[in-house]
C-alpha cells in the first residue's frame, strides 16, 4: 500500500465532505425562517415535535443544524425541554437518509454523469444570485453534485483496496468491539457521522467489511457523535448541557441495545429487506440497519422521556436558575391566606435583594443581566401565585396585606427595568472632568444601597453629575449624542434608586432583603 493507492480514498474523503457542508449551508439558507418557524410549532405532542425533527433534518441534512436549533429556542423560553428532547431524537432518526441517498443512488449509479451538471448548474445560480434564495439552492445543488462527486471516488479506492486491505472479520465479540471503536474514531476524526457512514457503506460495497461488520462500524458512528455533543457542552449553557446529555443517553442507549442484539437484528433485517424487495447488497442492509437501530431507540425512549426530562432539569443547574426558582411559595399555603401572605411576604424579600444585587452590578458598570433575567422569571412566578391567591377569599385585613405587598412587587418590577435600561448606557470617559462627577454619584449609590447615606444625598449627586454633563455638551467637550447617553443612564440609575427607596419605605420595619449573591 502506498501513496497513490490512499491519495484517491483522501480525496474523495474531501469531496463528500466538502460537498455535505455546501449542500448543508445551502439547505439551511434556502429554508430561512422556515426552519425556525417549523421547530417552533413542534410543541403540541411529542409525536409531532418526533415528526418535526425527522422532516427538518432529513430536508437540510444536518442534525447539527437542527439540534443548534431546538437548543437555541429553548434557551429563548419558546421551547420546552421536554419537545426539544423528541426533536433531538428525530433529528437522529432523520440523519439515516443520508445512508439511503448513497446507497441506493450513490452507489448504485454512474454518478459522475448527474454529479457535474449539477455542480455546474449550482455555481451558475450561486453566481447569479448570491442575495438571493436561488443563490442559496445554487450552493445546495453544487454540494449535492461535490458529495456524489465523493461516494463515487471512495468507491472506486475501496474497490482498489480490496485485495491489499480489509477491516477485522469474523462473529466474535473482540472483533465486533473492534469494528465499532473504528466507527466511533472515525466520526471523532471527521466530526460527522454520515461521512463515517459514508465510509462504512463504501467498504461494504467494496468487500472490505461484511454486513454485520459493516452494522457494527454504523454503530460506532452514532456512538462517535455523543464525543462531538460532550465536547459542545463544555462550559455551554444549563439547557446545551441537558440537550446534550439528553443526545448522549439516546445514542448510548440505542446503541447497546443494536450491538447486543446484532447478529439477531441483522438477519431479521435482512428478511425485511427481501420482504420489501429492496435490493439484497451490503450498503442497502446497512442503511436499513441504521434506520431501523434508530428508530428502535425511539421507540425505546418513549417510556424513558419523562423520567429523563425531570432527572436533566435537575442536574446542571446555573445559579441563575436557582435564583429564579421560588423558594418560598407553595400551592399548599393557599389554602390558608395568611401562611400565603407570609410566603409571598419572604419571596419578595428575595425578589427585592436580587433587584438591589443587579442595580449595584450596573452602579459599578457590571453587566447586571443574568441578574435581570433571573429577576423577571422569579417575577413571573410571583405574578402566577399571586393570581391563584386573589381567588380566595380573603378578609379586608387580608386584602389590605396583598395590596401592600403588590404595591412592593411593582417597585421592584420598576427598579429592575430602570437597571436594565442603564445597563445598556455608557458611562463618561475615564479621565475625563465630568467622570469625577460620575464617580461621586456611582458612590452615593453603593452607600445608599449599604444603607450608609439618605436618598436625598443621592439625588444631590446625581444633580450635581446632570449639571457637570450639561456644561459639557455646552462646551463640546463632549458631543451631544455622548451627552444624551450619559445623562439617560445616571436618570435611569436614579430612578432605579428611588423606587428601591419606595420599597424599603413599603416593607414592615425590621424586614431586610435577603443578600442573594
Amino acid at each position: 500500500m502506498n501513496a497513490n493507492t490512499f491519495a484517491p480514498l483522501l480525496g474523495g474523503l474531501g469531496l463528500f465532505l466538502l460537498g455535505m457542508s455546501l449542500m448543508t449551508d445551502g439547505l439551511k439558507r434556502a429554508a430561512g425562517p422556515a426552519l425556525h418557524r417549523i421547530l417552533a410549532g413542534a410543541t403540541r405532542t411529542r409525536g409531532h415535535a418526533l415528526g418535526t425533527g425527522v422532516l427538518v433534518t432529513a430536508l437540510v441534512q444536518s442534525s447539527s443544524a437542527v439540534t443548534v436549533a431546538a437548543i437555541g429556542f429553548v434557551n429563548a423560553g419558546l421551547l420546552g425541554l421536554a419537545p426539544a428532547l423528541w426533536v433531538l431524537f428525530g433529528a437522529n432518526v432523520g440523519t439515516t437518509m443520508t445512508g439511503w441517498i448513497v446507497a441506493l443512488v450513490g452507489l448504485k449509479f454512474k454518478v459522475e454523469v448527474l454529479a457535474l451538471p449539477l455542480v455546474g448548474v449550482g455555481a451558475l445560480l450561486r453566481l447569479t444570485g448570491e442575495s438571493h434564495r436561488r443563490g442559496a439552492l445554487g450552493l445546495a445543488l453544487a454540494g449535492f453534485g461535490l458529495l456524489f462527486l465523493g461516494i463515487a471516488t471512495l468507491q472506486q479506492s475501496f474497490a482498489g483496496l480490496a485485495g491489499q486491505f480489509s477491516l477485522p472479520q469474523g462473529q466474535g465479540a473482540t472483533v465486533l468491539l473492534t469494528q465499532l471503536a473504528i466507527g466511533v474514531l472515525m466520526t471523532v476524526v471527521m466530526q460527522s457521522s454520515s461521512a463515517a457512514m459514508t465510509l462504512a457503506l463504501a467498504a461494504a460495497q467494496g468487500g472490505l467489511v461484511d454486513a454485520q461488520g459493516g452494522a457494527a462500524v454504523v454503530i460506532g458512528a452514532n456512538l462517535g457523535t455523543t464525543v462531538t455533543a460532550l465536547l459542545a457542552a463544555i462550559g455551554a449553557t444549563p439547557n446545551a448541557r441537558r440537550a446534550a446529555a439528553a443526545h448522549v443517553a439516546f445514542n448510548a442507549l440505542t446503541g447497546l441495545a443494536a450491538f447486543l442484539l446484532l447478529p439477531w437484528l441483522v438477519r431479521a433485517l435482512g428478511q425485511l429487506g427481501a420482504w420489501l424487495t429492496l435490493p439484497p447488497d451490503p450498503p442497502t442492509q446497512l442503511a436499513l440497519f441504521h434506520t431501523s437501530f434508530n428508530v428502535l431507540g425511539v421507540l425505546l425512549m418513549w417510556p424513558l422521556a419523562e423520567p429523563l426530562t425531570a432527572f436533566l432539569q435537575r442536574r446542571f443547574r446555573a445559579q441563575e436558575e436557582d435564583r429564579a426558582r421560588p423558594h418560598h411559595l407553595d400551592t399548599t399555603v393557599l389554602q390558608v391566606p395568611t401562611l400565603a401572605l407570609d410566603a409571598l411576604g419572604r419571596e419578595l424579600d428575595r425578589l427585592g435583594g436580587l433587584a438591589q444585587h443587579g442595580l449595584r452590578l450596573a452602579l459599578q458598570d457590571r453587566d447586571p443581566s443574568a441578574t435581570g433575567r433571573a429577576t423577571q422569571q422569579l417575577n413571573a412566578a410571583i405574578a402566577a401565585f399571586v393570581e391563584r391567591m386573589s381567588r380566595a377569599a380573603l378578609s379586608a385585613t387580608e386584602s389590605t396585606e396583598l395590596a401592600r405587598l403588590l404595591r412592593l412587587l411593582r417597585y421592584h418590577e420598576s427598579c429592575v427595568e430602570q437597571t436594565l435600561l442603564a445597563a445598556g448606557l455608557p458611562t463618561a470617559r475615564a479621565g475625563h472632568e465630568l467622570s469625577l462627577a460620575q464617580h461621586r454619584f456611582t458612590e452615593c449609590g453603593l452607600q445608599y444601597l449599604d444603607g450608609k447615606l439618605s436618598l436625598p444625598a443621592v439625588q444631590a449627586s446625581y444633580q450635581f453629575l446632570k449639571a457637570a454633563a450639561l456644561q459639557a455638551g455646552a462646551l463640546g467637550e463632549w458631543s451631544l449624542e455622548e451627552m444624551e447617553r450619559c445623562l439617560r443612564r445616571s436618570s435611569a440609575l436614579r430612578r432605579a434608586l428611588e423606587q428601591a427607596d419606595k420599597a424599603r419605605s413599603t416593607a414592615p420595619p425590621g424586614r431586610v432583603h435577603r443578600n442573594t449573591n
